[in-house]
């Protein structure tokens, strides 16, 4: 008789050990059922109007920043240009040129000063710069064949401007008036010391501190003012009225 207490007391310690064993593991296998990731289902990229979109991700625009209003504003400047007096063409040695290519000669120029084409409105200074592009430095010259810095100044003042020059950079530089940088306009002059005591070159200055002359190591070209070469030798500008 004492053995059946001790009997069913050992089962009941089996029943709700083996419950315990059971809720522990459904317990178990629950948390990791409910920690498990949940799958993503990819999206595959979907184009419009050549731009690429993945959902969920930064739209890239593929498009290509339209020159459209910039070709525009070329060629409207170049036909203002054109049809304005005011810029030497009563010359006959400067000849008009038609939309497309005053268009192409200010936007070339505009890259080379790095300035919007809007300022680059005197055609018949671009055209001068471009004929004379590069040609050799010589002193004394004057021609096609070779030119000097006073001689090409003195060139570009005539056939744009209407205005006499005297020869040499020194004498220029006397016959100016005197201006600030801050004053700088296209037509100035700009004048350097590179050799001796007095002034020895001299530019014609456009815009955005550049300036076109006979250089003697390249010709015909246009530099800065802030070249580490030109900006310690600059000495000054001066302005012709006449």
């Amino acid at each position: 008789m004492r053995k059946f207490p001790i009997y069913i007391s050992c089962c009941l310690v089996l029943v709700f050990g083996s419950c315990k064993t059971i809720r522990k593991l459904t317990d178990k296998d629950g948390s990791m059922a409910n920690s498990a990731p949940k799958k993503t289902r990819k999206s595959n990229p979907v184009f419009l109007d050549n731009i690429e979109v993945t959902p969920g991700n930064a739209v890239t625009s593929r498009h290509k920043t339209s020159t459209t209003n910039q070709r525009r504003k070329i060629t409207e400047a170049g036909d203002a240009a054109n049809n304005d007096a005011s810029y030497g063409f009563s010359n006959p040695n400067i000849p008009k040129l038609d939309i497309e290519k005053a268009a192409a000669l200010q936007y070339k120029y505009s890259l080379i000063v790095n300035a919007p084409v809007e300022e680059l409105n005197n055609l018949p200074l671009l055209q001068l710069i471009d004929q004379w592009w590069s040609t050799p430095y010589c002193l004394g010259g004057n021609t096609q064949n070779c030119i000097d810095c006073s001689g090409f100044t003195k060139m570009i003042l005539k056939d744009v401007y209407g205005k006499e020059l005297k020869r040499t950079a020194k004498e220029q530089h006397q016959q100016a008036e005197k201006i600030g940088v801050n004053e700088l306009r296209e037509g100035d002059l700009v004048f350097f010391q590179t050799t001796g005591r007095s002034i020895s070159h001299v530019g014609i200055y456009l815009t955005n501190n550049k300036f076109a002359h006979a250089s003697s190591s390249g010709g015909v070209t246009i530099s800065d003012l802030n070249d580490r070469y030109w900006q310690p030798r600059f000495r000054g500008a001066g302005r012709i009225y006449k």
